[in-house]
């Protein structure tokens, strides 16, 4: 029998092959109905339906030429009365439509709880620092 720990990993890494091959329904399965988001993009944050819409996640993936990179590093599962923490670096990268090549590295927290005997992602955070100088600018150049 796996642990709960191999048990979300395995889910992770499912979802993040998903969205490297821009598999929309396969990237939200194993999100919840109540699933809230603070993602990179605009607004603050989505809750529901709006955090599960297959059109907004479809529109991202059609800026992208080909796959994606979306490569997890240093992640950290932590579980313990139906509930999961996970926290980690996550690099987002590839070949844009526009001929870009970005290769960003972000903090990911991502919670789950476990529902019916599954596992549900209920709760991403995906992050960017940013310079205190003042500028405002996205440090974007970072890597763990």
């Amino acid at each position: 029998m796996m642990s709960d720990e191999r048990i979300i990993g395995a889910l992770l890494e499912a979802r993040a092959r998903a969205i490297c091959s821009k598999d929309v329904h396969a990237a939200l399965i194993d999100c919840a109905p109540d699933f809230v988001r603070y993602d990179l993009a605009p607004p603050l944050a989505r809750a529901g339906a709006a955090a599960l819409d297959q059109d907004h996640l479809n529109a991202w993936f059609d800026i992208w030429r080909g796959p994606i990179r979306y490569e997890q590093k240093d992640v950290s599962i932590t579980t313990g009365g139906g509930l999961a923490f996970v926290h980690g670096f996550l690099c987002i990268g590839g070949t844009k439509t526009d001929g870009s090549t970005p290769n960003v590295w972000a903090r990911q927290t991502v919670c789950l709880c476990k529902r019916g005997g599954a596992w549900q992602i209920v709760h991403e955070h995906i992050s960017t620092p940013f310079y205190m100088d003042g500028s405002l600018k996205a440090a974007v150049d970072l890597m763990p």
